[in-house]
C-alpha cells in the first residue's frame, strides 16, 4: 500500500513542477492524476492493485482532507460578507454543470456498453 502511495505523490509532485514551470492555472494534483493516466495509457495495463488499494484508502478518508478548506472558508465570514453570494453562486453553478455534464458522459457510456454488447452477440 506504501508503494502505491507513494506513486501517487510522486505523480502530485511532477504535476506541481509542470505547474510551476508552465504557470498553468489548473491545481497540480490534478495534471499529476492526468499525467499518471496517461502513463497507463501509454504503457496499456490497467491500474495495479497496489495502486488501487491505496487510492481506496485515500477516497475513503477524503472528508479528512476537505475539513481544513471548509475550516478556512468559515473564517471567510469575519472578512465579508458580500463574498458570501460570490461563493454560493459559485456552488450552484458548479453543481449544475457537473450534473449536466456528467449526465453527458454517463449517457456517452452507456450507449457505447449497448453498441459493444450489441457487436458481442
Amino acid at each position: 500500500m506504501l508503494r502505491g502511495i507513494l506513486v501517487l505523490l510522486i505523480f502530485q509532485g511532477i504535476g506541481e513542477y509542470v505547474v510551476y514551470l508552465g504557470s498553468i492555472p489548473i491545481p497540480s494534483s490534478v495534471v499529476g492524476m492526468l499525467l499518471f493516466f496517461l502513463a497507463l495509457l501509454a504503457i496499456n495495463i490497467p491500474i495495479p492493485p497496489w495502486v488501487e488499494k491505496s487510492s481506496d484508502l485515500l477516497i475513503r478518508f477524503l472528508y479528512l482532507f476537505l475539513i481544513p478548506s471548509c475550516v478556512g472558508c468559515l473564517f471567510l465570514i469575519q472578512e465579508d460578507l458580500s463574498i458570501w453570494v460570490y461563493i454560493l453562486s459559485s456552488i450552484f453553478v458548479s453543481t449544475l454543470l457537473t450534473l449536466f455534464f456528467g449526465s453527458l458522459i454517463m449517457k456517452f457510456f452507456l450507449v457505447r456498453h449497448d453498441q459493444k454488447i450489441r457487436v458481442d452477440r
